[in-house]
């Protein structure tokens, strides 16, 4: 059970770790979700945006090896994950790169729901 809460946890870890290159600027944001963000509010935003995926990777990664940073690891990884994937339903429209990332999302909520009933049990069993 501890292997496959480390794997999800690495998995998302990762996931929320790939958005982190949008800090390097305006292209990269376009090469990540297919937008234009050379306008200056919404590049602050969006490179801001991807600060805290960056350290909510980072906070994934370290939890996989940490056993008393799971709980808040995994609740922060549904936040970020189910948000987006809620925001993505409701407003709807989204371009193909903003799909893609719906995909990847749904891999990464799947892995998280795996790894916390392997962590959940794993409490449960002692």
């Amino acid at each position: 059970m501890r292997h496959l809460v480390t794997a999800a946890l690495l998995v998302a870890a990762v996931i929320h770790l790939l958005p982190l290159a949008g800090v390097l600027g305006p292209e990269r944001l376009g090469a990540l979700y297919g937008v234009d963000a050379g306008e200056p509010n919404l590049q602050i935003l969006l490179r801001h945006r991807a600060v805290l995926f960056g350290l909510l990777g980072a906070l994934l990664a370290v939890a996989a090896f940490r056993p008393a940073l799971q709980a808040p690891a995994l609740i922060g990884g549904f936040a970020s994950m189910a948000s987006f994937l809620w925001l993505a339903w409701t407003v709807g429209q989204a371009n193909a790169l903003l799909q893609r990332v719906v995909m990847v999302d749904l891999v990464a909520l799947a892995a998280l729901v795996a790894g916390t009933a392997a962590w959940a049990l794993a409490r449960r069993t002692g």
